[in-house]
């Protein structure tokens, strides 16, 4: 049986282009190939429909795909006032019923929702792991037009005691009093900031992690790398958040810096070799 030291579960995702046709998104499509490119063998829980190409999505990367009717499709519309989201499709719901026999031992665990497609429960399974949770697909729902709003998390209280760390970006929080009901949930939970670092609540300690200056080219993607180094540094340091967060801050401002997925991870890959040689910053989780 194969062994992984990365397991990323969540919905890779069609997001549709202005001019036609769509582009391969999802947190996991992002997550597992920068855990390869950190030296990280990587597996992926999945689900979408035939019309998905996993091999261009996740490029030598096992994956077990739940088969569904859809693909997860997005819609990101601008407008002076802002973003708004329409969710066109969706494939369905990952359970623990979903997990290949022994992936569930995988040491390091990213429960990656991006629109209610991963069962909170699933995180059960992962008793003997050191699970991350990245819950902004709790946090949406969508009128019948597909018009995606915030949401609670009505589970926040008994699902994020049982992760390591909760990361969620600044932008996704509605308002403060759902800071103040994660911050009391969550073992350690992390906001990332964008360009100014991240904050993080552990126990009594907040304390801002600021992120180095860089000029940015392409921000997508980077809160998922983000997590990613997170919750490998955090694995290797044997829980220090600290050294995990200024590891992550690190990685995702690199990635900016490239316009394309190839070129942010093969900016990774480099990165990861140039310090490789230093025991204290090995990639190999296990």
């Amino acid at each position: 049986m194969e062994r992984f030291d990365y397991l990323a579960v969540g919905v890779v995702t069609h997001d549709l282009l202005p001019a036609g046709g769509h582009t391969i998104g999802g947190t996991v499509s992002f997550s597992s190939r920068t855990a390869v490119a950190l030296g990280c063998r990587t597996a992926v829980v999945t689900t979408a429909g035939p019309d998905c190409d996993l091999a261009a999505a996740l490029p030598g990367i096992p994956a077990h795909c739940v088969p569904a009717g859809h693909t997860t499709t997005f819609q990101n519309i601008y407008t002076p006032q802002g973003r708004q989201q329409y969710l066109h499709a969706t494939a369905g719901q990952i359970t623990a019923a979903h997990i290949p026999a022994g992936w569930d031992r995988t040491p390091i665990v990213h429960l990656a929702p991006l629109a209610n497609d991963v069962h909170p429960a699933i995180i059960n399974l992962f008793s003997n792991s050191m699970v991350g949770i990245t819950p902004q697909g709790w946090m949406r729902a969508w009128d019948d037009t597909g018009r995606v709003f915030p949401c609670d998390f009505a589970l926040a209280a008994a699902t994020f005691p049982l992760a390591a760390a909760v990361i969620i970006s600044e932008a996704d929080l509605p308002d403060a009093a759902t800071l103040q009901h994660f911050r009391q949930a969550a073992r350690l939970l992390v906001m990332t900031q964008g360009p100014a670092g991240c904050t993080l609540f552990f126990g009594d300690e907040t304390r801002h992690i600021p992120a180095p200056a860089t000029t940015e080219v392409e921000s997508t993607g980077a809160g998922d790398i983000f997590a990613t180094g997170f919750l490998i540094r955090l694995h290797q340091t044997g829980g220090n958040p600290w050294d995990a967060a200024r590891f992550a801050n690190e990685i995702a401002a690199q990635s900016v810096t490239q316009a394309s997925l190839a070129g942010k991870i093969q900016c990774l890959a480099a990165y990861h070799q140039s310090i490789s040689p230093h025991p204290a910053t090995q990639a190999n989780p296990v």
